[in-house]
Order: structure tokens, then C-alpha cells, then sequence
């Protein structure tokens, strides 16, 4: 296989370049390539495609299935545990070895599935269009004209001969040897708003890009207009776009969920390696037995370590991106779930998000602004009989039937020409012979280009001559209509002369008469304006990046619902340093006229301003933006190279299904912050009693099996807490991860759980004799410890004030009830033995109400406390 490839690439790399190409004539070119005009042979183009390879670009870079399952397992989190299990088995805790082995693998193994079957919808994605070029082939007979045969686009090689016309993408790196008007759009990779004329023929040298040769086409570009004959050079990864999408294929940068939760691991593996440090130490000089010691200070660092925490993450991730599946949005990577819900800033462009990417016709107004079915006429003349490629302007202009109906070009018009439309003069005409015998030429195209060609304006009586102060009235009037988010079409004619015959002759667009303007508009969508304030109202701020012009984007914004206060163009983000950009950013809510590179700018800068950035692109060049941002979102119809590089892939365009992403995702959050709080505090409160224990008491105060066992217990009943309920006023902001928060948290409920620890210690000394029963002791505090850990869930498993609280889910309480209930029977069941556990007291139950009330009372307290002095929750 190595080998295989290794030719491949230096096959690709003998491909002569651009340039070289570019400064030949097309059969010097042909020789090159070593084909001629009539194309390549089947048994000869096969042998290429062997030795090339298929003309796919490289997609992300895929692990063997085992590999992908063994990835789960290689993360700080799973690898700490992992260390934690080998300590249990160097120290002769095989149990607890086993269980912590058991968690890892149950994670692992979710987060391999979700990931798995993700990867597999998106694969699924490509295999729903097999697109086809037209190619040259040679006649089966000596001597016999060449067919033209439909191919396969992926088996294309250097020196096939390709046809193209008006629609057809660009399917290789190819040399023009025939062009009849072409135009390509280039706006996928160069970001150009026009498309650009190619020709064919040998240029001067100068040293120019590749997509700057007139005669040279790129892969990732389409024919707008024209047709062309083409002689592939360059295929799959060996063209630019090739080498782009393989760019693509890098690792992405970490998201703000994967940098929160490195921060959480490293906040509670620094107190579990100081707390273990602490625990062998005092356990050693007062019972004066190290491997007792180490026993039992290996199971204080696994009851600090939260084993359960590879679980609940991607159990939780995994809910979200079912609830996420519902909506017809495919998850490719678990973590993004969770991101989605911290973004502060969604960035998109407008047409398809905020409009239906459908045009209508608005206006057809005269040179006075006034309605005008005169104008609408002979609009509808041109799109009839125009024979180039319609685009959607044209569908719309030809939906309005009552402009049929009065005309009937059907019956009593003909066409005698036409001139197409091109990207030079930015206007088409055709030439028709009016029911009365007259001869007319209408011309329609973009206002600056048709004005220029106008002699006269029709006016109330007639034409009336063309002069600065109409150019300047006119002007106006356009402006005002793309302030209305309208794009502006100008409309004119003339009366040919009976010495006029060349009828296809761009010499006839002159001394127009200006009719009036049509003016189409793309609607927004329905659901735009309630998604942006439905995001508005989550805290998530919808940026618009566009490349139309700032007119039309500004009014489309309001709209929906968007201020766009000071629109920045494309040119003013070019004049700014990053933080001035940054700056900006932040303030600005549309910015028009952006080259593609100029997205991905400034994404970063507003990452630079601390916000979490979420970008829906679809485009070829927007792979590096949506890496770039932490979260980066695609639509199935989207370019490959943007499906590849994104986490999330939308099946249906909407921000209806981004905004419920949101709220799953701080669900999500939500619930794996609750485990965390709730865990780490209950942990390290139970290390604080440990840590005096070992001080106080001649024995110790918890066997290492029942520190496990007891960790076990409430862990497995924490898994619930995929299922809980969420408060309202959680979801109601972006959420991130805040390390002094949780420190805060742990600082203040862990030690109140430590203090009826010790309340409980002296009810067993004290109350019940324990002093000289170690079993005693040891089974009073693995049930008071596994209850109140429990219990204690239900006051701060939420944020809100007692009277707010939202009840949990049946499945929580469900699963709490079982772990109390079995820390209730294990000192009666005939595992008691085993785990060192005898039966409790009568007088015990008393004392242990007590205890737990004080517990709950205190922490109701505390919880208030917290609530009003930093809003925690």
C-alpha cells in the first residue's frame, strides 16, 4: 500500500505545472500531456487511473474501526483512571481495580458507538450525487470521430479531454485548448463576487497564480456562461483544491469544553495526589504499618478521583446528540455537543440562513419609481426568449403570467438574435420582431452597465434625452432600492433601423432607451426572525457574514430582527490590526463584502475577546473558518471539504435546529457539572474526615473495600443524572466551564459533609462504644457517608431557591433509592463478612436522623448563602 502511494505522489509531482501549461499552445499542450484532441483511450485512461489514483480530494484521514476504539481510551481523564486501577492491582485490590476497568470501558465504549455511527451518516452524506463529466474518447474504428461519453467524475486522469458548458463544475485542474464565452466562477476560492473570462491559447510569461491564467481552470470552481473544451493535467490530491482539502485534514484546535475539562481534571488530580500524600503519611506514623498505610491512601485517591466521570460525560453527550438527531442535525464529534451550548456568538452568512435563497420579483418601477407594467413587459420579452443559462432572476421575472397573457410573445413576437450575457459588459440582449413588423432590441443587465449604454429614459411622453442630472436621479433610485434589500436590474430598449443587420452583434447595445428598473428580493425565512430571537434570548448573538453588499444585508437584518447598527465591509476589516478587529467585532453585528479568508479573521479575533464562536459555512473556502471557530457547523448540500472539517452537519439549513443544539447542549452541561459539584465536594469532604481519623483513631476509619465499595454505590446512582430535569434559568445564558466556581463549591460544601462526618464519628465513639469495635465504627460511617452523599444530592442537584426547586427525574430517584437501599442491607446480607460490615444498633437510627437533618439544614443553608453572594448554580 505504502508503495502504491509512493508512486502515486511522484506521478502527481512529474504533472507539469500550471505555468508551464499555460504558456503553450493547446497542441503543444496535448503532446505534453501525451493525448491528443480526440482524447484518451479506455484501456490507456485505466492504466492512469492506476498509476494516478481517483480524482477525489483527501478527506479526513480515518483510523482503523480498533484504532478509533482504542483513541477513547488515550485522554487524560480514562488514562488517570486507568494508572489508579494498576495501583489497585500492584496493592492486592483486585475489586477495585476490576470496577474502575469496568467504568472506563463502558465510556469508552459509548463514546466509540456515537462517535462511529456519526462518522457513518456523514460518509453517507457523499454517497447520495455520483456526478458525471462529459469526455472525449476516441472512435472504435481507426480514422472514426471522437464520442463523447459520460464518465465518472472521480476517474478522471491527466490528459482526458473534458467538455464544459454553462452549469458544469470545474472537475479537475485543467488547460483551456477550445473556449467559446466562458466564464468560471472562482468566488469558492478566490472569494471574487464575479465570475472571470477564460480563453484559450498559449499566454506570455509573467508569473502570475494559477488562478489568475486565462487559460487554466481550477477544481472547486463552475462555468457560469460559454462552453470550453478542456485537457485535464492535474487530478484528486495533486490539484489545489486538492491540497487545500488536505490541509483541512489537520487536527483541529481544542474547544473551549475540551480546555474546561483538561482544567477540571487538573484542578482534582492536584487535591487527590496532596490529600493521598497526606493520608499515607498521618496513616503511617500513627499506626506505624506503610503497607496498611498504602492500602489505604490508594483507596482515598480512588474514592478522590471521580470514576464515574468518563460515563456521565459521554453519557450525557451522547443523550444530547440523540436529541440533536431528532432535528435532523448529525453529530461528528461528541464534545461539540456540549460547545454548542456554551457559544455566545453565532457567525453565518445570510443567504439561506436569514432568506429562503429564492428570488421573487418585487418592483418593476419606471424612471420616476412609479409602478410599471410597461417595464414588467418587456422583462418578461428578454427572460422568455433568452436561450443562455437562467438563473433564478430569470424564473422569477417569467413567474408573472399576467405579463404572458397580455404580450403573448407565443403568438404574435419573434426572435431574430440574441446577445449573450457576459461578465465584461454585464448585460444580454435579444432582438425581436414586434407584432407590428418592427424590429427591437431589449437589453436588460446591472444598472451602471445599462445606463452606460443609454442615449434616452422614457419619460411621461416619450424619450427624453439622457443626461447627468437622470444618470444622477437614477442613481438614486437604484441606491434606494438596495436599501430596501432589493437587487436592481435596469431594463431598456430600442427601435433597430432597416440598415441594421448584424443581429447578434454586441455593436446594437447602443443609444438605449432606459425603461425602468425590476428589483427582486429574496425573502427571509419564516422561522429566521423567531430563531434569532429565540438565540437572542439564550445569549447567543447572531453575527451576519456576507459577501453582498451592505445595503442589502442591512435591510435583510432588519427584517429578522437584526439591528445591524455600523455595517464593516471587507476593506475596513483589511485596514484593521487583530485587536482593533477584536474590538469591533464584539460591537458589530453584519459585515458585508467579506472575502472568505476575512471570516475566518474574524472568528479568530472574536475568540480573542473571550467569546465561544459557533460558524455555519457550506463553502469550499470556509473549512479553515469552521475550524477555526469552536464550534463548526455545515449543511449536508455544502462542499465536502466543509462537511469534513465541521462538528456539527445540519440536514436542513435553519437556526430553528441550531438553537435547540443550544439548549441541549447546557443541558448536557448542566448535568455533568451537577456529577462534578456534587462528586468533588462529597469526595473531598470525605478525605477531610479521613485525614482526621487517621489521627484520632487507632484504627482505620473505613476499609479500603468499603471506601470503594461506598464510592461504587453512589457513583452507579449518579449515572441518573443523564435523565435530570434542568432549571429554566440555567438554559437561559451560554454556560462554560469556571474553575474558581467549582473550587469555591468544594471549599464550602466539602467540609460541611465533613462535619457530621464527625458528628457521626462521635455518636459511634461516644454513643454507641465503638471505640473498641473497629467493624462497628467502620459500618456506621460507610452507611451514614453513603446515605448523606445521596441524599444531599436532592438540595444541590439544582440552582434554584428552595421554593423554585424542579423536581428530579424518576429514573434519579430511582436509582438513589437503590444505592441507599443496598448501603441499608449489606450489614445484614450475607456479604457482610467479606466487606467487614456488622449489624448497627438500635440507638444508632436515632442518632443518624439527627445527623442527616443537620446535614440537609445546613446545606439548604449554605446553598442560599452561595446563591445570593455570586449567583452560583
Amino acid at each position: 500500500m505504502k508503495g502504491a502511494a509512493r508512486r502515486r505522489e511522484q506521478a502527481r509531482s512529474a504533472v507539469p505545472d500550471p505555468a508551464t501549461l499555460a504558456a503553450l499552445d493547446p497542441a503543444a499542450a496535448l503532446r505534453l500531456l501525451r493525448t491528443g484532441a480526440a482524447g484518451l483511450a479506455p484501456a490507456e485512461a485505466g492504466a492512469r487511473l492506476t498509476l494516478y489514483g481517483p480524482n477525489l480530494v483527501a478527506s479526513a484521514k480515518r483510523q482503523p474501526v480498533l484504532f478509533a476504539f482504542l483513541a477513547q481510551f488515550a485522554r487524560p481523564l480514562p488514562l488517570l483512571l486507568l494508572a489508579l486501577a494498576g495501583l489497585d492491582l500492584a496493592t492486592g485490590q483486585g475489586f477495585g481495580a476490576a470496577m474502575i476497568v469496568a467504568m472506563v470501558s463502558v465510556s469508552g465504549a459509548l463514546g466509540f458507538v456515537q462517535e462511529y455511527r456519526a462518522d457513518r451518516a456523514a460518509q453517507a452524506l457523499r454517497t447520495l450525487v455520483r456526478t458525471t463529466v462529459r469526455v472525449r474518447r476516441p472512435g472504435p474504428q481507426a480514422g472514426a470521430e471522437a464520442m463523447e461519453v459520460e464518465h465518472p467524475l472521480e476517474e478522471l486522469v491527466p490528459g482526458d479531454i473534458v467538455l464544459l458548458a454553462a452549469g458544469d463544475p470545474v472537475p479537475a485542474e485543467v488547460c483551456f485548448i477550445e473556449a467559446i464565452d466562458l466564464f468560471v466562477d472562482q468566488s469558492s476560492l478566490t472569494g471574487e463576487s464575479l465570475p472571470v473570462r477564460k480563453q484559450a491559447g498559449a499566454l506570455a510569461p509573467g508569473g502570475r497564480a494559477a488562478l489568475d491564467l486565462d487559460n487554466i481552470g481550477a477544481m472547486g470552481t463552475h462555468v457560469t456562461s460559454g462552453s470550453a473544451c478542456a485537457l485535464v493535467f492535474a487530478t484528486g490530491a495533486g490539484t489545489g483544491f486538492g491540497r487545500l482539502a488536505g490541509a483541512m485534514g489537520g487536527q483541529r484546535e481544542r474547544s473551549d469544553f475540551d480546555r474546561g475539562i483538561a482544567s477540571v481534571i487538573a484542578l482534582l488530580l492536584r487535591i487527590m495526589l496532596v490529600m493521598a500524600a497526606l493520608v499515607l503519611l498521618l496513616n503511617w506514623a500513627r499506626k506505624g504499618d506503610f503497607y496498611e498505610a498504602l492500602l489505604f491512601a490508594g483507596a482515598v485517591a480512588v474514592g478522590l478521583a471521580p470514576e464515574m466521570l468518563p460515563v456521565i460525560v459521554t453519557a450525557n453527550l451522547a443523550r444530547g446528540a440523540l436529541a440533536l438527531s431528532r432535528r435532523e442535525v448529525i453529530v461528528k464529534r461528541l464534545a461539540a455537543v456540549q460547545t454548542l451550548g456554551a457559544i455566545d456568538v453565532l457567525c453565518a452568512d445570510k443567504t439561506g440562513t436569514l432568506t429562503q435563497d429564492r428570488v421573487v420579483l418585487e418592483r418593476h418601477v419606471d424612471i420616476f419609481g412609479r409602478d410599471s407594467e410597461r417595464v414588467l413587459d418587456y422583462a418578461y420579452l428578454n427572460s422568455y426568449y433568452q436561450t443562455g443559462l437562467r438563473n433564478l432572476l430569470d424564473t422569477a421575472v417569467l413567474s408573472h403570467v399576467h405579463a404572458h397573457a397580455r404580450m403573448r410573445p407565443d403568438l404574435g413576437w419573434r426572435k431574430l438574435g440574441e446577445i449573450p450575457f457576459d461578465f465584461v459588459r454585464r448585460r444580454m440582449s435579444v432582438v425581436l420582431q414586434a407584432p407590428d413588423g418592427k424590429r427591437v432590441v431589449v437589453c436588460k443587465g446591472a444598472v451602471e452597465e445599462i445606463t452606460s449604454a443609454c442615449r434616452y429614459a422614457e419619460g411621461p411622453d416619450g424619450p427624453v434625452a439622457f443626461d447627468a442630472g437622470h444618470a444622477g436621479a437614477l442613481g438614486a433610485l437604484a441606491q434606494g432600492l438596495n436599501e430596501q434589500g432589493l437587487r436592481v436590474i435596469a431594463i431598456a430598449w430600442r427601435t433597430l433601423r432597416d440598415d441594421e443587420h448584424a443581429l447578434a452583434d454586441t455593436a446594437l447595445e447602443r443609444e438605449l432607451v432606459l425603461l425602468g428598473y425590476i428589483a427582486f428580493f429574496d425573502p427571509p425565512k419564516e422561522s429566521a426572525a423567531g430563531a434569532i430571537a429565540a438565540l437572542g434570548a439564550h445569549g447567543v448573538a447572531v453575527k451576519v457574514l456576507s459577501g453582498d453588499n451592505a445595503a442589502v444585508c442591512a435591510h435583510v437584518c432588519r427584517m429578522v430582527g437584526i439591528d445591524p447598527g455600523t455595517v464593516i465591509d471587507g476593506a475596513s476589516v483589511e485596514a484593521m490590526n487583530d485587536a482593533e478587529l477584536g474590538r469591533q467585532a464584539v460591537q458589530a453585528t453584519v459585515f458585508a463584502k467579506l472575502a472568505p479568508a476575512q471570516k475566518t479573521r474574524v472568528i479568530r479575533c472574536l475568540q480573542g475577546q473571550g467569546r465561544v464562536v459557533g460558524f455555519l459555512g457550506d463553502g469550499v473556502n470556509d473549512g479553515p473558518a469552521l475550524k477555526a471557530a469552536d464550534v463548526g457547523i455545515a449543511v449536508d448540500t455544502g462542499a465536502e471539504v466543509a462537511r469534513e472539517s465541521a462538528d456539527l452537519i445540519l440536514l436542513q439549513k435553519s437556526l430553528v435546529a441550531i438553537d435547540e443544539g443550544v439548549l441541549a447542549g447546557r443541558r448536557v452541561f448542566a448535568n455533568i457539572v451537577k456529577y462534578i459539584r456534587m462528586s468533588a465536594s462529597s469526595n473531598f469532604g470525605n478525605v477531610l474526615s479521613v485525614l482526621g481519623a487517621s489521627v484520632l483513631l487507632p484504627f482505620l476509619p473505613m476499609a479500603p473495600v468499603q471506601v470503594l465499595l461506598n464510592n461504587l454505590l453512589y457513583d452507579c446512582a449518579q449515572t441518573a443524572l443523564v435523565t435530570d430535569r434542568v432549571d429554566p434559568d440555567y438554559l437561559a445564558c451560554p454556560r462554560r466551564w469556571d474553575i474558581g466556581a467549582l473550587r469555591r463549591y468544594v471549599l464550602c460544601f466539602g467540609p460541611i459533609s465533613s462535619l457530621f462526618d464527625y458528628a457521626t464519628f462521635a455518636l459511634l465513639w461516644f454513643g454507641l462504644g465503638a471505640a473498641g469495635a473497629p467493624a462497628l465504627f467502620q459500618t456506621g460511617w460507610f452507611v451514614e457517608s453513603l446515605l448523606s452523599q445521596t441524599l444531599i444530592v436532592y438540595v444541590i442537584r439544582t440552582g434554584a431557591g428552595h421554593g423554585r426547586a424542579n423536581w428530579p427525574s424518576a429514573p434519579l430517584a430511582v436509582a438513589s433509592a437503590l444505592a441507599c437501599g443496598t448501603g441499608l442491607w449489606l450489614p445484614w446480607s450475607p456479604l457482610a463478612p467479606l466487606l467487614g460490615l456488622v449489624p448497627l444498633p438500635a440507638g444508632y437510627w436515632a442518632g443518624l436522623g439527627a445527623v442527616l437533618a443537620g446535614y440537609i439544614l445546613l446545606t439548604m443553608v449554605a446553598k442560599s448563602w452561595l446563591l445570593r453572594r455570586a449567583g452560583l448554580g
